[in-house]
Protein backbone atom coordinates (compact mmCIF):
# COMPACT_ATOMS: atom_id res chain seq x y z
CA UNK A 1 0.00 0.00 0.00
CA UNK A 2 1.23 3.57 -0.68
CA UNK A 3 0.33 6.94 0.84
CA UNK A 4 -0.56 10.15 -1.10
CA UNK A 5 -1.12 13.40 0.10
CA UNK A 6 -3.71 15.21 -2.10
CA UNK A 7 -3.11 19.13 -2.16
CA UNK A 8 -5.27 21.34 -3.44
CA UNK A 9 -6.20 25.06 -4.24
CA UNK A 10 -8.62 25.83 -1.68
CA UNK A 11 -7.86 28.30 0.87
CA UNK A 12 -8.76 25.81 3.24
CA UNK A 13 -7.15 22.87 1.95
CA UNK A 14 -6.19 19.88 4.67
CA UNK A 15 -3.32 18.57 3.25
CA UNK A 16 -5.18 15.00 3.69
CA UNK A 17 -3.41 12.08 2.80
CA UNK A 18 -5.03 8.72 1.27
CA UNK A 19 -3.90 4.97 1.08
CA UNK A 20 -4.01 3.42 -2.14
CA UNK A 21 -3.22 0.30 -3.50
CA UNK A 22 0.57 -0.20 -5.21
CA UNK A 23 -1.49 -1.13 -8.55
CA UNK A 24 -3.29 2.76 -8.59
CA UNK A 25 -0.18 4.42 -6.91
CA UNK A 26 1.41 3.29 -10.53
CA UNK A 27 -1.06 4.48 -12.73
CA UNK A 28 -0.64 7.82 -10.85
CA UNK A 29 2.29 8.50 -10.91
CA UNK A 30 3.49 6.22 -13.60
CA UNK A 31 7.39 7.88 -14.43
CA UNK A 32 10.14 6.04 -13.15
CA UNK A 33 10.84 7.79 -9.26
CA UNK A 34 7.63 10.04 -10.52
CA UNK A 35 5.93 10.98 -6.77
CA UNK A 36 4.13 13.92 -7.95
CA UNK A 37 1.13 14.71 -10.11
CA UNK A 38 -1.25 17.06 -11.44
CA UNK A 39 -4.65 16.12 -11.98
CA UNK A 40 -5.20 18.04 -15.11
CA UNK A 41 -2.28 15.50 -16.56
CA UNK A 42 -3.40 12.97 -14.78
CA UNK A 43 -6.91 13.39 -16.49
CA UNK A 44 -4.90 14.34 -19.57
CA UNK A 45 -3.53 10.67 -19.71
CA UNK A 46 -6.02 8.70 -18.45
CA UNK A 47 -9.71 9.93 -19.34
CA UNK A 48 -12.07 11.39 -16.90
CA UNK A 49 -14.01 8.53 -16.81
CA UNK A 50 -10.30 6.27 -15.33
CA UNK A 51 -9.87 8.77 -13.37
CA UNK A 52 -13.00 9.39 -11.40
CA UNK A 53 -12.85 5.13 -11.32
CA UNK A 54 -9.13 5.28 -9.83
CA UNK A 55 -10.00 7.97 -7.56
CA UNK A 56 -13.61 7.23 -6.26
CA UNK A 57 -11.66 4.28 -4.00
CA UNK A 58 -9.40 6.12 -2.62
CA UNK A 59 -11.65 9.27 -0.78
CA UNK A 60 -13.35 6.98 2.12
CA UNK A 61 -9.43 6.01 2.83
CA UNK A 62 -8.16 9.03 4.03
CA UNK A 63 -5.39 8.73 6.84
CA UNK A 64 -4.90 10.79 9.89
CA UNK A 65 -1.28 11.83 10.08
CA UNK A 66 -0.64 10.81 13.33
CA UNK A 67 -0.81 7.29 11.95
CA UNK A 68 1.23 7.87 8.97
CA UNK A 69 3.88 5.32 7.75
CA UNK A 70 5.66 6.89 5.36
CA UNK A 71 4.67 9.17 2.42
CA UNK A 72 5.08 8.28 -0.89
CA UNK A 73 3.63 10.97 -3.79
CA UNK A 74 1.92 14.52 -3.62
CA UNK A 75 -1.42 14.56 -6.04
CA UNK A 76 -1.97 18.41 -7.03
CA UNK A 77 -5.54 20.22 -7.64
CA UNK A 78 -5.94 23.22 -9.34
CA UNK A 79 -2.49 24.31 -8.89
CA UNK A 80 -0.75 23.96 -12.12
CA UNK A 81 1.17 27.33 -11.33
CA UNK A 82 3.57 24.69 -9.56
CA UNK A 83 4.39 22.96 -12.21
CA UNK A 84 7.65 24.79 -13.09
CA UNK A 85 8.76 23.70 -9.61
CA UNK A 86 8.41 19.83 -10.32
CA UNK A 87 10.03 19.39 -14.46
CA UNK A 88 10.64 15.82 -13.87
CA UNK A 89 7.54 15.35 -11.21
CA UNK A 90 9.47 14.50 -8.39
CA UNK A 91 9.77 15.37 -4.81
CA UNK A 92 13.95 15.34 -5.30
CA UNK A 93 13.00 19.01 -7.96
CA UNK A 94 12.88 20.87 -4.63
CA UNK A 95 16.43 19.93 -3.70
CA UNK A 96 18.35 22.33 -5.89
CA UNK A 97 17.77 25.39 -4.70
CA UNK A 98 18.33 27.28 -7.76
CA UNK A 99 15.29 26.23 -9.24
CA UNK A 100 13.23 27.81 -6.47
CA UNK A 101 15.51 31.38 -6.80
CA UNK A 102 15.38 30.84 -10.43
CA UNK A 103 11.57 31.32 -11.06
Amino acid sequence: MKNIQVIDGATNCAYSIYETSDDVFALIFPGDGQDVEFIDDLIGRLGEAKVAQILSPIWPRRIEKRNLVGLHGTLFFELDFKKKFYPNKKESDLDDGALQKGL
